[in-house]
């Protein structure tokens, strides 16, 4: 990987188990926003596998997650409410989404805008209290890791 490079899309979801789903990236096609656009797609695989530890493991150690109401400020503490989450309130639910904006801070920060939702099981799509727009703040490591730093979630309605 080249120092401006934020890697391969194809080849950063292989390594982390995820089958890539090119139609995600919309419009978003060069190489670096389709690398920043395989962090969300590997938290929306979490969700579908409802793995606690692949979705905390997303996160940096000291990453932050604003989900509903409760901010989680460790990828510990993601990785346990998670945990306790996938088997009781969201189990067999999964997530699904569709990036807005890619925008790149610096060389090694990108910001990530998506709409979608969860997705109850039993249901086809996100019901309209369950849709939210979510802000990814996604960091390159010196190793061309790709973390996230923060991610926080709002209602699109209600």
């Amino acid at each position: 990987m080249s120092d401006n490079s934020w890697g391969n899309a194809t080849e950063i979801l292989a390594a982390h188990g995820v089958e890539e789903d090119t139609s995600f990236y919309r419009e978003f096609v060069s190489d670096d926003e389709k690398a920043a656009l395989t962090v969300p797609q590997r938290i929306q695989d979490a969700w579908l596998q409802n793995d606690a530890d692949a979705f905390a493991d997303v996160f940096a150690e000291n990453g932050s997650l604003l989900l509903q109401d409760n901010q989680l400020v460790s990828r510990e503490e993601i990785r346990g409410y998670l945990r306790a989450s996938f088997v009781g309130v969201l189990k067999g639910a999964h997530v699904r989404g569709w990036p807005l904006e890619v925008k790149f801070l610096t060389p090694d920060v990108a910001i990530v805008v998506t709409e979608g939702g969860i997705i109850r099981p039993g249901e086809s799509e996100s019901a309209p209290e369950n849709q939210i727009r979510a802000v990814w703040v996604i960091a390159r490591r010196a190793t061309g890791e790709l973390s996230l730093i923060s991610h926080q979630s709002s209602p699109i309605k209600g």
